[in-house]
């Protein structure tokens, strides 16, 4: 996935938006949802953060299986879990999205890999060892039309998006390795047909 933005999904794809009651299964309540997500928090000491977590479900997630909010500190589940993937997958993703939010939070403003090892520590700790960051779920997949090509100009990384970058972004990899993890203009993402003319780049499929 990408790095910490104000939403991250367990994708593939999926939009943020107004949340939906869920349709029949074992879990449908998002009270008994929101509930049960604040007595996990608070199993590994995250008591503020478990005093103002909220769970809903969102009809307008479609591939997507879940969505961590970070500034309202809410989950979003795609109600089709139920059907998919019934009470085990649903506790699974409400678990691997509390991760995000319990991960962004200890960040305390570092940027870190959306599924990275902080991530991942706070898998371990929910009791999702080994969770995988992209779901295997009988979701329907979207494709996206992705023209828009971005080069790192410090290791050459080619990244393709389907909307033009309109704010600051940069390379993680070689902000971490060559900068201690902050933000460094000097990997910043530019668009493919600038530095192809410097280094016969060609944009990547």
């Amino acid at each position: 996935m990408s790095g910490v933005g104000q939403a991250e999904d367990r994708r593939m794809g999926g939009d943020a938006g107004d949340a939906g009651p869920a349709p029949g299964g074992v879990v449908r309540c998002a009270a008994r949802l929101t509930a049960m997500a604040s007595c996990f928090l608070m199993s590994i000491g995250e008591h503020e953060l478990a005093a103002r977590v909220s769970v809903v479900w969102n009809r307008k997630l479609s591939s997507t299986a879940g969505q961590a909010v970070y500034g309202a500190s809410e989950v979003r589940l795609n109600p089709r879990l139920v059907d998919v993937g019934g009470h085990k997958e649903v506790v699974r993703t409400l678990k691997h999205e509390l991760a995000h939010l319990v991960a962004h939070r200890r960040a305390f403003g570092r940027r870190i890999a959306a599924h990275g090892p902080e991530w991942r520590e706070v898998c371990a700790e929910l009791g999702i060892p080994g969770e995988r960051a992209r779901h295997r779920l009988a979701l329907p997949r979207r494709q996206m039309n992705k023209p828009y090509a971005y080069f790192c100009p410090g290791c050459g990384l080619v990244i393709r998006r389907a909307r033009v970058i309109r704010r600051a972004c940069a390379c993680l990899a070689c902000c971490r390795a060559k900068a201690g993890g902050r933000y460094s203009a000097e990997f910043r993402f530019r668009p493919v047909v600038d530095v192809g003319r410097e280094k016969g780049v060609a944009a990547g499929g």
